[in-house]
């Protein structure tokens, strides 16, 4: 096992979003999962434009997050234009209202819990900034998680 904490502080003091793709492909590439972690990670973290910690940071981290892994899935960019025309049509608040609250959890929240990004899901969004929104739709997303199998209160908070 090599360290690769010199990596990984780069990764962490880094707002380069090309420099950050050049880590996770060649972490890929070395198989060095640490440094893709942390790299794929900051990438999500600092590709909102909106102010962190606001509940629409939180709810672009989750789209970006999704978008990258299907991108490199796929080899190619990818968006989510269907996810982002409903963004425009109905704004953050009320998608992430319909991801809580909608009968089926959408592909993306599979795809998340699957790469162990819980914390990255609509519905966790919705649980970090709670206050924001009615109890039956908080509820719905505490339900959805909890009935995935993960810990919400292991989930990171604001």
């Amino acid at each position: 096992m090599t360290d690769n904490s010199k990596a990984i502080a780069i990764i962490d003091s880094s707002n380069d979003p090309k420099q950050l793709r050049r880590f996770i492909e060649n972490a890929r590439r070395m198989k060095a999962p640490d440094v893709r972690e942390a790299a794929f990670r900051r990438l999500v973290e600092i590709l909102p434009e909106e102010e962190p910690g606001s509940v629409e940071h939180d709810f672009w981290r989750s789209i970006h997050a999704l978008e990258q892994v299907r991108s490199e899935e796929e080899g190619k960019t990818v968006r989510l234009s269907r996810t982002r025309q409903k963004i425009a049509r109905v704004g953050v608040m009320q998608t992430l209202r319909d991801f809580a609250t909608s009968k089926t959890p959408a592909k993306g929240f599979e795809m998340l819990l699957e790469r162990n990004m819980p914390e990255l899901t609509g519905e966790a969004v919705v649980l970090r900034h709670k206050d924001l929104f009615d109890t039956d739709v908080v509820a719905a997303a505490h339900t959805r998680l909890v009935s995935a199998g993960v810990d919400v209160d292991q989930l990171p908070a604001r």
